[in-house]
């Protein structure tokens, strides 16, 4: 549920998850169309087992053990890969939100809106009518963690 909303480069996603099979996970992220890369590790480490991790959306395969200046580096390179562009202008019913002008138009009217409430409508617009939890809108426009 995080995923839809917060915006993450990278993922680390164990493949030997208790309870969901981390396969599982990775064709749930992928199904998303996130931008998130996905960092798999496991200790299953034949080719077979990488070939398969990667089939499944994985970006990278990283086996255990590994030395954890390895693992960095690899997070750190897709980190690095360029991330399409998110749309600059959003458009639903009637209203336009152009992100890189900060301009709203309702019905062909500029509407005037603090830097709060254009992020908060532009949060909004981007869940595209999916619901969006007080939590998250509070994590993604006043960049508060709310999981204490």
């Amino acid at each position: 549920e995080r995923l839809r909303f917060g915006a993450y480069d990278v993922m680390i996603l164990d493949r030997d998850l208790p309870g969901l099979h981390g396969d599982e996970v990775c064709r749930r992220v992928v199904a998303l169309r996130l931008l998130t890369r996905i960092l798999m590790l496991t200790a299953a480490g034949t080719v077979r087992d990488r070939v398969a991790g990667l089939g499944l959306g994985a970006d990278d395969y990283l086996t255990k053990p590994f030395a954890y200046d390895e693992l960095l580096a690899r997070v750190l390179a897709l980190g690095r890969r360029a991330r399409p562009a998110l749309p600059p202008v959003l458009e639903r019913a009637g209203l336009t939100l152009d992100t890189a002008r900060r301009q709203v138009c309702r019905d062909g009217r500029f509407l005037s809106l603090s830097r709060k409430e254009f992020a908060v409508l532009e949060t909004l617009l981007r869940a595209e009518g999916a619901v969006v939890s007080g939590e998250d809108l509070i994590e993604e426009v006043w960049e508060a963690d709310t999981s204490y």
